[in-house]
């Protein structure tokens, strides 16, 4: 039930083609930058009044925008819990004149202050300068700026950090990442920025890593495997099926993570060629109940050479591998070869349900090599990006997507149209999926050893 949800999941977000952001990172919300730009009225306030222990009186101080709707010395009334010094300042913020909603006061430093008024200044249509600047704060003791940066670099692209790479400190980010204490959010950054700027011997250390019987070492595997790939190459590759491929000991969210590793060298990591890393990802298909997680990439990539080989999955599976049928169906729909046609066929009498799911809640799969993407040359244009990009099967520019099927075309997203009906029968499926699990959870009837990190994450 809980790959179902999964699954589903996974193939909205690539029918509807979301920005790519940093390759591991996840943002915990909005930036200040991003906030500000939204808001009709930005400002700097102090708490002068506590009308209730849920509103108090600010009176704004600074406008920094919206001075055609508030006046400095104005006093508003704000949500707002918990206690505070006379003196300490706020960033109030509001939206939806003249009736203006305020949202909840930030507490700043005047050193925060400072960094707002920088951040102000910054050119939109310049990501460099701006990741520039924010790099001086990545370690910031101040939380607010420390965990807007974070939030910045977790938004930005992956070709606009690579021209950050003669920026970045090797030997700070070598000694964060040995942190055990820092967050695997914090330390994925961390090992993106190092796969960037380190050097070869670096590996050694990671291997080290990689093989800690500690999981506070291993925090953050998926960029720590990136990592390692990065900086030691096509080498690193044996490695990684040796802990995480073939090894049927290792646990599926380690699997996973190397596989989202591999994912992301396949397609943007420009330092391994694609067919070694295919070659790695098939050694999940000897492990059938975790075959369905590699499969859509192999269609992707167009690897037919397995075609028969995962028809004779289709045909082999058990209530433990069922969920390879959906994605073989799938593979087999994306193949031009006539081979798949009458496989095609052949397997709809053996599952119809599954044929039906396959064909009815999900799209074909899109070969890489009709995706494009600008990033090798947008750096290369820029003379800091050296390395090649893979080709694809027909010398055609790959894409620079993720396990999320993400496009960069000159640093700009192309957004696909919505299909409703698709849209829709996802939606439906995920609703009655959560629904169901939840009754199941509820009532004993089930278990799952599974879950998805619905909710709110913490900042790290």
């Amino acid at each position: 039930m809980y790959r179902l949800i999964a699954l589903t999941c996974l193939t909205l977000a690539a029918t509807q083609g979301i920005v790519r952001a940093c390759p591991f990172c996840t943002a915990v919300s909005q930036t200040l930058r991003q906030e500000m730009k939204q808001m009709d009225v930005v400002g700097i306030a102090l708490r002068v009044a506590a009308e209730s222990d849920s509103v108090s009186t600010f009176e704004i101080g600074q406008i920094l925008k919206g001075e055609d709707l508030v006046t400095e010395k104005q006093q508003v009334d704000i949500n707002f819990f918990g206690q505070a010094d006379q003196k300490q300042k706020f960033l109030v913020m509001a939206i939806d004149p003249p009736d203006l909603l305020w949202s909840s006061p930030l507490a700043l430093s005047e050193k925060a202050i400072e960094y707002i008024g920088h951040v102000r200044q910054l050119p939109e249509d310049n990501a460099q300068k701006r990741l520039e600047f924010f790099l001086q704060h990545l370690n910031d003791p101040d939380p607010v700026l420390s965990r807007d940066v974070y939030d910045e670099f977790a938004s930005a692209s992956y070709s606009d950090m690579l021209l950050l790479k003669e920026n970045y400190s090797r030997d700070d980010l070598l000694t964060w990442i040995q942190d055990v204490d820092i967050s695997p959010d914090r330390r994925r950054l961390y090992l993106v920025m190092l796969g960037i700027c380190g050097k070869k011997e670096d590996a050694q250390l990671l291997e080290k890593l990689l093989r800690s019987e500690d999981p506070n070492q291993r925090s953050g595997l998926d960029a720590l495997i990136s990592c390692y790939i990065s900086l030691y190459g096509e080498e690193g590759l044996k490695l990684v099926s040796e802990l995480y491929l073939r090894n049927t000991q290792s646990s599926y969210a380690d699997t996973y993570a190397a596989i989202m590793a591999l994912r992301f060298h396949g397609t943007e990591g420009g330092v391994v060629d694609r067919q070694p890393v295919m070659e790695s990802l098939r050694l999940i298909l000897d492990r059938p109940e975790l075959a369905d997680l590699v499969i859509p990439d192999l269609a992707r990539w167009e690897d037919w050479d397995v075609m028969d080989r995962l028809a004779d999955l289709y045909k082999k599976a058990d209530e433990k591998s069922s969920w390879v049928r959906v994605p073989v169906i799938n593979y087999l729909r994306s193949c031009p070869l006539p081979r798949a046609a009458e496989l095609l066929e052949e397997l709809k009498e053996i599952d119809p349900v599954a044929f039906k799911r396959a064909t009815q809640f999900f799209p074909i799969p899109q070969p890489a090599a009709q995706e494009s993407s600008s990033l090798d040359n947008n750096l290369k244009s820029r003379g800091v990006y050296t390395d090649h990009i893979p080709p694809s099967a027909n010398n055609q520019p790959i894409a620079s997507s993720s396990p999320w099927n993400i496009h960069l075309q000159n640093q700009s997203s192309i957004q696909r149209p919505v299909n409703p009906l698709l849209l829709g029968s996802v939606l439906a499926t995920i609703g009655t999926s959560i629904w169901l699990s939840m009754w199941l959870a509820i009532s004993g009837a089930g278990s799952c050893s599974v879950l998805l990190p619905f909710g709110r994450r913490s900042r790290p």
